[in-house]
């Protein structure tokens, strides 16, 4: 389903999925004590599923920061561990809509239908995080029926954002989730759906290593965070 990447190939930004060795999950389970002997967590090692990338700490300055949200079942914990670069194996993007489709509730599926269809007008691919994506790539139960759907739309210069967030916001009037989630652009710089939409003149823009705001038609453009 995943189609990782080799380590070195690129780094890895907001969202991605990091792959780590074994050696790797031992370094990252000693210092947390019990969850070291957490079935659940072992269970995840032992598979070699992903974690993801998420931003560092300011006390954080060795290592490559990482993130596992558990599942409801196990209290929706979100753990952070410190990789060492040389465990991390492979890097990925997020589960495609198209990927993450069979482990969607069934009323959820014609708004997939729907979304897919959009985001090939619009030539801006659709990928998931939150809830749904874990769900597709481990098959445990994430999913509820208060989930919203994490949408990622990777965007690209001739992109016509105004014209997209207006498509989707018509598709969630007729929706049975919230639909929540980033356009992001090709250099990792993302803003919220929502707040775009909204029409602000500037923009809360968020990458790997922190966020800023930045003026709206900038952040169109392409422009670099100042």
């Amino acid at each position: 389903m995943i189609s990782p990447c080799k380590s070195l190939e690129r780094p890895a930004g907001r969202h991605d999925l990091v792959f780590v060795n074994p050696q790797g999950w031992r370094a990252m389970l000693d210092p947390h004590g019990d969850l070291a002997r957490d079935p659940l967590v072992l269970y995840w090692a032992e598979l070699g599923w992903p974690t993801i990338r998420r931003r560092a700490l300011p006390s954080e300055t060795d290592g490559l920061a990482l993130g596992l949200p558990l599942p409801p079942s196990a209290g929706k914990k979100r753990l952070s561990f410190l990789a060492g670069l040389d465990d991390v194996v492979a890097v990925a993007r997020p589960p495609s809509l198209r990927e993450a489709y069979a482990s969607a509730p069934p009323c959820w599926r014609p708004t997939l239908d729907r979304l897919e269809e959009l985001a090939l007008r619009h030539s801006a691919p659709a990928r998931v995080f939150g809830s749904l994506a874990w769900e597709s790539m481990t098959g445990l139960d994430y999913v509820t029926a208060s989930s919203d759907l994490d949408l990622l739309f990777e965007t690209r210069p001739e992109t016509d954002l105004d014209r997209l967030v207006a498509d989707l916001a018509a598709i969630e009037t007729e929706a049975p989730m919230r639909l929540d989630g980033e356009l992001m652009r090709a250099d990792g710089a993302a803003v919220n759906w929502r707040e775009f939409s909204a029409g602000a003149s500037e923009l809360l823009v968020k990458c790997i290593d922190g966020a800023t705001l930045l003026d709206r038609d900038r952040f169109i453009s392409g422009a670099p965070r100042s």
